[in-house]
């Protein structure tokens, strides 16, 4: 393998040479194991290497899908697209910006890349936008509901720089979260071990399990209060700041579900009637979580960073003008 592409997560190295494949096919030969780095199986997150042999098995291209990549590939180069799609025209507001990294303040509802029926996300946003970068990868994730900051590498050295510091711990990463209810001040810490899990339609869901279950993933967030409300529709509420301490899927939306103590309009693990009473009067129709603070240290100057994203207009409504407890 080409010493330019090392260093990336195999799913993500497979989504970008295997352009056409749908998503979930590449996830399907990557569980089977059909997918070998070096004769051996290799899980998702596993890294590649220069020199690394990647094996895969006879995959097929969805026309579909095709068209779509294809059309990325015209609307990248400057050209016009002869198959329909066209470039999404979106501007995101920069927190931070220098020759190793972008910090993207990232609305809601927009996906960090595309895939699952998503056409564009965020990386292929800026790669159109931005032609004449040779290299951006996104450092880590955000779900779609979730707004705030998001990390873009500009060099290969601040992606593996980020990216160690993201496993280490060497980051701090805060959101803030609204919930249903009045969240306890002595539950400061959630140490709840999570699993995946696929849905019977193949959607992922997450759930607190056992530690000793076979598939166990420690999780630990930290929780604090940073404001008690009562609003309408809702009643009682909680303003949180959460800090995790590990970067799970679905991580805070599951641990604070856990407690009974729901995210608003969260559409997977949330109070679903509640969420359609808000919805139904145009009070809220995205989730209330958001990538507020990160610190990290800069890949380049050695110095320490901090970055804060104010909420959005959406969620900002919800704490202006409340009573509070």
């Amino acid at each position: 393998m080409d010493a330019d592409l090392a260093g990336q997560r195999l799913d993500n190295f497979l989504m970008r040479q295997l352009k056409g494949v749908p998503k979930t096919h590449v996830y399907r030969i990557i569980r089977s194991g059909e997918v070998r780095i070096n004769k051996g199986r290799a899980a998702a997150d596993t890294r590649v290497e220069a020199g690394d042999v990647v094996r895969l098995p006879p995959v097929r291209t969805s026309q579909r899908a095709a068209d779509k990549a294809l059309a990325m590939e015209v609307l990248r180069d400057g050209a016009s697209s002869s198959v329909g799609a066209t470039a999404p025209e979106r501007e995101f507001l920069f927190l931070l910006e220098d020759e190793q990294l972008l910090a993207v303040n990232k609305p809601a509802g927009v996906a960090v890349h595309g895939g699952s029926g998503v056409a564009f996300g965020v990386i292929e946003q800026l790669r159109m936008a931005r032609p004449d970068e040779k290299f951006l990868e996104l450092v880590h994730r955000l779900d779609r509901e979730t707004s705030g900051i998001l990390l873009v590498a500009r060099k290969r050295m601040a992606l593996k720089n980020l990216q160690e510091q993201f496993r280490e711990r060497g980051t701090d990463k805060v959101y803030l979260a609204l919930v249903r209810g009045q969240w306890p001040d002595k539950l400061k810490v959630l140490d709840k071990p999570l699993h995946k899990y696929l849905l019977p339609d193949g959607e992922r869901r997450v759930r607190v399990v056992d530690a000793a279950h076979p598939d166990a993933m420690r999780a630990v967030s930290l929780v604090k209060v940073q404001r008690r409300l009562v609003l309408p529709e809702v009643g009682e509420a909680s303003l949180l700041e959460v800090t995790i301490k590990t970067g799970r899927t679905h991580q805070i939306r599951v641990h604070l579900a856990s407690e009974g103590h729901p995210i608003l309009g969260d559409d997977k693990y949330g109070d679903f009637e509640l969420n359609k009473r808000l919805s139904k009067a145009d009070m809220l129709s995205r989730m209330f979580l958001h990538a507020w603070r990160l610190s990290f240290t800069h890949p380049a100057t050695g110095k320490r960073v901090k970055l804060e994203a104010a909420l959005p207009p959406e969620l900002l409504q919800w704490v202006d003008h409340e009573q509070t407890l």
